[in-house]
């Protein structure tokens, strides 16, 4: 009996053992290149997806607005029941009663065809034509965004997956320190106080590491929703990334790229949608000319006195020319909202335009910033490594306390961290310049 608390403990212990095996397993590791990334989001991203189905809202409005030039068929069947006749005479007086046939029904058939109305239906075509364009438009503008944003994610996460391996190789830096301490502090060449600074130093590394590993978990979490992956997805950033060495044009190659640029082409269509606009609302003070056909078959016939049940057939064809006398004095106002709309569109194209140059040229000093930095780091990298060659040198033949190697240490990290990093922001400064110029 004394045994079976012993056997729940067991089965529990393999039970969670198991599960964190599963888990383990579960975890699928995928390396992806930058390209690869761009073709996720464009193929998975749900945002996208979003600004695909508004494209083809737009064509299929396209589709709509061309059933304006088909012709409208109209059938119509009534049952009626007709009441008998009362026959009264002009002083209300001599009442009598008619008899009539009381069941009656029509069938009726009606065609028309629109012939001309200013233009207005060929211009409503053109005003979805032009919706379709900026939609379109406007998913590339989208799609260029998340790929940046995506970018960001990427590279983010790449950055903290190469800080957790310096900090690795850290914390086995300062693991075989703490041991030399030890044995220095046994053969009474150092103090206790060296010892619990070696320990000190690696406890903050481990907690430094640990941050950085949960930041990667939650960035990891970002980017497979970004890019429509698994859940259970680890990405693993390419390393050759940043043996790219991307080479960037002259400014002025980057500013003329702006006249393709999706959202300044977004406004310069906006601007075309208003005009086509003002043009739907002139044809408001057109005359309309249709033509119709009509054929009706209809019985009682009540046009003769004693009514006959019978059938009486009919048909006709014409045109018809109608206009709105009352466009003469609503339509202008319409007409002048629509030229103040135009010229607010053709502002806001104008401040777009000025706005991606300004971006633009941003972006193109960020970059040249990154290089200078890049540069920098890596000299920085390059000096702290050897002062920490040097100071451990030192350390080790009792010429340095150990205060000074912690020191060193630390500046070795920072450096080989800001080194990391500036190789990473340079290609995010290059991407984001290609963005900017509307060709990512």
């Amino acid at each position: 009996m004394k045994s079976y608390p012993f056997k729940i403990f067991f089965w529990i212990t393999c039970l969670f053992l198991s599960s964190f095996v599963y888990a383990q397993d579960s975890i699928q590791k995928k390396k992806i290149t930058i390209d690869e990334l761009f073709s996720l989001v464009t193929e998975n991203n749900p945002s996208l997806a979003v600004s695909k189905a508004g494209i083809n809202i737009a064509k299929q409005d396209i589709k709509v607005a061309k059933n304006q030039r088909l012709p409208d068929f109209n059938a119509n069947v009534s049952v009626t029941y007709i009441g008998d006749v009362s026959v009264l005479d002009e002083n209300f007086s001599n009442f009598s009663k008619v008899d009539m046939p009381h069941f009656g029904n029509v069938y009726a058939i009606e065609a028309t065809q629109l012939i001309w109305r200013g233009n207005a239906v060929n211009n409503a075509i053109q005003a979805k034509s032009l919706h379709e364009n900026i939609a379109s438009l406007s998913y590339l503008s989208n799609e260029q965004n998340i790929k940046l944003l995506a970018l960001g994610y990427y590279l983010d996460l790449y950055k903290l997956q190469n800080q957790a391996s310096v900090y690795r190789k850290n914390i086995e830096l300062a693991e075989k320190r703490l041991k030399n301490s030890n044995q220095f502090f046994k053969q009474g060449m150092v103090t206790r106080n060296d010892v619990i600074r070696g320990e000190l130093q690696i406890s903050n590394l481990n907690l430094s590491l640990q941050v950085i590993e949960n930041n990667i978990q939650i960035l990891n979490k970002q980017l497979t929703v970004a890019l429509g992956l698994p859940e259970e997805t680890q990405i693993i950033a390419e390393e050759t990334i940043l043996n790219e060495n991307p080479e960037i044009s002259l400014l002025e190659t980057y500013q003329n790229n702006i006249q393709d640029h999706p959202i300044l082409m977004m406004t310069k269509k906006a601007v075309e949608l208003y005009e086509v606009s003002e043009k739907i609302t002139k044809a408001e003070r057109m005359p309309v000319l249709s033509a119709f056909a009509r054929n009706t078959l209809q019985r009682p016939i009540t046009t003769i006195s004693p009514a006959l049940d019978m059938y009486s057939n009919g048909w006709n064809v014409g045109l018809s020319l109608s206009y709105n006398i009352s466009s003469l004095y609503k339509t202008p106002k319409k007409i002048q909202l629509n030229k103040y709309e135009t010229e607010r569109a053709q502002a806001q194209a104008n401040e777009a335009e000025q706005l991606i140059s300004v971006a633009v040229k941003a972006a193109y000093i960020k970059y040249n910033e990154s290089v200078t930095q890049n540069k920098t780091f890596e000299k920085n990298k390059d000096l702290a490594n050897e002062n920490y060659r040097i100071m451990e040198s030192k350390y080790n033949n009792q010429l340095a306390i150990l205060l000074d190697l912690i020191d060193a240490s630390n500046t070795k990290l920072d450096a080989e961290l800001q080194y990391t990093n500036s190789e990473i922001n340079l290609i995010f400064a290059y991407y984001k310049l290609v963005k900017e110029s509307g060709k990512l």
